[in-house]
């Protein structure tokens, strides 16, 4: 059995990436459904909110899947770890932030650690903190990244050639290719944001599925370079208005203001591209259908294997 998902007790290699306060217990359950393991984001979301989250979960699948809790984002971490444990949710993703203090406690309570990091050395103390697993982001991925800005395809090689524990990339996959590619730079699975996002099953508003069926390779910008708080998301008028003002001086506080989940759940969720942002990674540019997850899970693994065995075959054709 391939070793991520040994780990994790899942029956494919693929992981729902958290998705801050949009998050949604009908996409949550229909990826550890269908094979993969979903991830409730608790974004800035409160203790209640999450645990509302957590049980609407439970009731939808009996499959494992996680929460996903930003540490220096998050208010509420340490409430939030204790619910994981009250309710028995099997893994916990810690990302924006050490994830070193609290990850003896989770695994007192038998709960599986998975680590978000976005460089080697991140990478390597995280895995020397006792995580078990680490998802290895590039900056083509959607919403907060890493200020380093590296890519998915040369980060993957050089944290698999640093740790021994299993590797997931993320960051600018979304079919079988990028999937079969993953594996083949070392990593043992993937998590996908934006693609999940282009599914039957997530309830965001259409206009924000639409946007990544018609999105060119040019289709998303990079916020809160000039304060040091990357953010990758869809273009649309609200997303210039915030460039523009960061060209003129913006302040940290008044970015972080303007970036808020209560910004993001107005793009998202309400469709309101004046008033709010959409979250997208640059794999919005692949994305030409709006499938049910099991068909988009079933068909990435059967096109992953078919090109890592057309790769082998011309390999050795060639030669």
């Amino acid at each position: 059995m391939n070793h991520l998902c040994s780990v994790l007790e899942i029956q494919y290699p693929i992981i729902q990436g958290g998705m801050g306060n949009i998050s949604s217990p009908i996409l949550v359950a229909a990826v550890s459904n269908a094979g993969g393991l979903g991830t409730i984001g608790c974004g800035t979301m409160t203790p209640a909110e999450v645990e509302e989250r957590i049980v609407a979960t439970k009731q939808l699948t009996r499959k494992p899947f996680a929460i996903n809790v930003p540490i220096n984002v998050n208010p509420y971490t340490k409430e939030l770890l204790q619910l994981a444990i009250a309710h028995k949710v099997p893994v916990v993703s810690l990302s924006a932030g050490n994830p070193a203090p609290f990850i003896e406690k989770l695994h007192a309570h038998h709960i599986c650690v998975i680590a978000v990091v976005a460089s080697v050395k991140h990478a390597s103390k995280a895995e020397q903190g006792g995580a078990d697993v680490l998802v290895v982001e590039g900056y083509e991925a959607a919403g907060i990244n890493s200020s380093l800005e590296l890519t998915t395809f040369t980060l993957i090689p050089q944290v698999v050639d640093a740790v021994s524990i299993p590797v997931v990339a993320a960051g600018g996959i979304g079919d079988g290719r990028g999937l079969a590619a993953a594996l083949m730079l070392g990593a043992s699975g993937v998590q996908m944001g934006t693609r999940f996002i282009a599914t039957q099953e997530m309830p965001v508003h259409k206009t924000y599925k639409q946007r990544l069926l018609d999105a060119t390779d040019v289709e998303t910008v990079i916020l809160g370079r000039s304060v040091g708080q990357v953010r990758r998301v869809l273009q649309s008028p609200y997303a210039s208005a915030l460039l523009a003002d960061e060209a003129n001086g913006i302040t940290l506080a008044d970015y972080q203001e303007r970036t808020s989940e209560t910004y993001h759940i107005k793009g998202a969720l309400e469709g309101n591209e004046q008033g709010g942002f959409m979250n997208s990674g640059q794999i919005a540019g692949v994305i030409q259908d709006l499938p049910t997850v099991a068909t988009l899970i079933e068909k990435m693994m059967t096109d992953a294997q078919q090109c890592l065995n057309r790769t082998l075959l011309n390999t050795f054709q060639s030669q």
